[in-house]
């Protein structure tokens, strides 16, 4: 029944959030118009984005208004994100949480612009989501006790519920962003450990890297070869490259080497 460890960039992320949440409340009691003018360039607006303000892709996670929609988005990263970074480390837990946050308003985005999407977004439940998300994949079929109930389920019905109460939401909500973007939480989340977190996804894209480069290289080689082969028939001398771009040297019965079929280039 105890606590998760508070440290890592689990802690750092969440005295963040409170430091920034705190600051809004006290502007909105003694100087509403700047606490207004915070919200304003912070929470994700496709409107404002539209017209250029690409921060808020990032900062909308740390800006909230309603303290249960705080309690419940970083109860959730504190929960599970310890367990989390204690798999992947402090590095990959920060790309997780900015992440994944920015893929679901990025597509939160998209979907306004073709006017499925309304109005605005803000809060880190969508990296929440994709904290649950990723602690999932990690742990299939895992049991787990949702603090402070005393029993435990798996974890893939605490997924389960979490998207259906928040699809339910965004029904009632008429497709409100808010709730698009909780849910691209979870979906930004299994993209993501698909990507980078699982390793055999980050062995395979590593493989086509090289064999990508490899390619270019080759390419590379057999232009220039092209290249010295019509630049000696333009001094009557004729050369031979094969199909990788590797010279074949001309037949030399009188060569003393061993009979190298090099001759005299290696």
């Amino acid at each position: 029944m105890g606590l998760p460890p508070f440290r890592g960039a689990v802690r750092v992320l969440l005295l963040a959030s409170v430091a920034i949440y705190v600051v809004i409340l006290l502007l909105m009691s003694f100087a509403p118009g700047f606490g207004r003018s915070i919200l304003e360039l912070g929470i994700l607006d496709p409107v404002a984005v539209r017209h250029g303000w690409l921060w808020q892709f990032v900062t909308y996670p740390f800006m909230y208004v309603d303290p249960l929609d705080f309690v419940l988005s970083l109860g959730g990263i504190y929960f599970l994100g310890w367990s989390v970074e204690a798999q992947i480390g402090s590095s990959a837990f920060y790309g997780l949480f900015f992440g994944s946050v920015s893929i679901s308003a990025l597509v939160g985005f998209l979907l306004s612009l073709l006017g499925i999407a309304e109005g605005t977004a803000f809060g880190s439940g969508a990296a929440a989501n994709a904290i649950l998300m990723v602690f999932y994949l990690f742990n299939r079929g895992a049991p787990i006790m949702l603090f402070p109930l005393p029993m435990r389920f798996p974890v893939k019905w605490l997924v389960l519920f979490t998207a259906g109460i928040e699809t339910a939401y965004l029904l009632l909500h008429h497709f409100a962003l808010f709730y698009f973007i909780l849910l691209l939480g979870l979906g930004a989340g299994y993209v993501w450990y698909s990507l980078f977190l699982n390793r055999q996804a980050s062995i395979g894209i590593s493989e086509t890297y090289y064999g990508l480069r490899n390619s270019y290289y080759r390419w590379k080689r057999r232009r220039a070869a092209r290249k010295f082969e019509v630049y000696m028939r333009g001094h009557n001398r004729k050369v031979s490259f094969d199909e990788h771009g590797n010279y074949i040297p001309p037949d030399d019965p009188d060569k003393k080497n061993g009979g190298s079929k090099s001759g005299w280039v290696n």
